[in-house]
């Protein structure tokens, strides 16, 4: 997709895996050397089909408020929010710039959609943001700014955000959600133990997102009916992002386009909203 054609149609939206705290920049020691590349390989076909953008926004599954939050300041820093890594990962830099007017316009698309939401200008990147976003554009160039979760942390609401903030891909706006579509971290410490619930849980997501879109809100709305689903999300902040960025392109079609196994689970990724790019799929 060349940047006349980017800036000028309507965009995907994404829901994204952002791996494991710095895990694309560090020797990976919990699991084969090469658990993480296949990922990272994949974040940077996204810089390149992507470059062309007007601003990027990502609801990360390391932020939540009680009241749905953008952030809006003009440099954000990085907030090192992961503990007992390598020092380097402390030193990582990403100083993409902050989007305050394209901040400004999503908060007022929440406001005409009735949903309550306030600013902070200090709020910094999180690792659900700066890591995976490292990887597909490391020249940090395109302004990017972040929303949190509500911390009712309820599926519907998330979904009804995403349809709020639909007009900004009109407007060269690349919506992204960041979390990982299996995250139970007592199971992936016992690799292999979770695979076949995985599978099950991650079958049953991609059948609900690459379904009709019409019945699509529903089903993701009542997402712990799924198979395994609260094995696979004991606690469902990493899924909540994949509810916005579905959200956000109503009764269109949804594709997965990334799976792989890491950790001994399966994980995937989904676009929404135009013809899908091909899955890249391993194991």
């Amino acid at each position: 997709m060349n940047l006349t054609k980017q800036q000028s149609s309507r965009l995907p939206t994404l829901y994204l895996p952002h791996g494991g705290g710095p895990c694309f920049f560090m020797d990976w020691t919990m699991g084969p050397p090469n658990t993480w590349d296949r990922m990272a390989t994949w974040l940077r076909s996204l810089g390149q089909r992507y470059y062309g953008v007007k601003a990027i926004v990502v609801i990360s599954a390391h932020w939540e408020e009680r009241v749905v939050t953008v952030q809006t300041g003009g440099k954000p820093p990085l907030l090192f929010d992961y503990y007992g890594f390598p020092q380097h990962t402390y030193e990582i830099r990403w100083p993409a710039p902050g989007a305050p007017e394209v901040a400004t316009r999503a908060r007022a698309l929440l406001q005409a959609a009735g949903i309550d939401s306030k600013d902070d200008e200090q709020r910094g990147f999180d690792h659900g943001v700066f890591v995976p976003l490292k990887v597909a554009f490391p020249e940090a160039a395109i302004p990017t700014f972040q929303l949190s979760l509500g911390s009712n942390l309820d599926a519907a609401t998330h979904l009804r955000v995403g349809r709020a903030l639909a007009p900004l891909r009109d407007e060269g706006v690349l919506i992204i959600g960041s979390g990982m579509s299996f995250h139970n971290m007592k199971a992936m410490m016992n690799p292999g133990a979770s695979l076949d619930s995985s599978k099950a849980f991650d079958a049953w997501l991609r059948d609900v997102c690459e379904g009709d879109p019409d019945q699509r809100e529903t089903l993701l709305s009542r997402w712990e009916q799924g198979p395994n689903a609260r094995y696979c999300h004991p606690r469902e902040e990493h899924l909540l992002p994949l509810m916005t960025a579905a959200g956000a392109a109503p009764g269109e079609s949804g594709h997965r386009v990334f799976h792989d196994q890491v950790l001994g689970v399966e994980v995937s990724a989904f676009e929404f909203g135009e013809a899908g790019v091909g899955t890249t799929s391993t194991g």
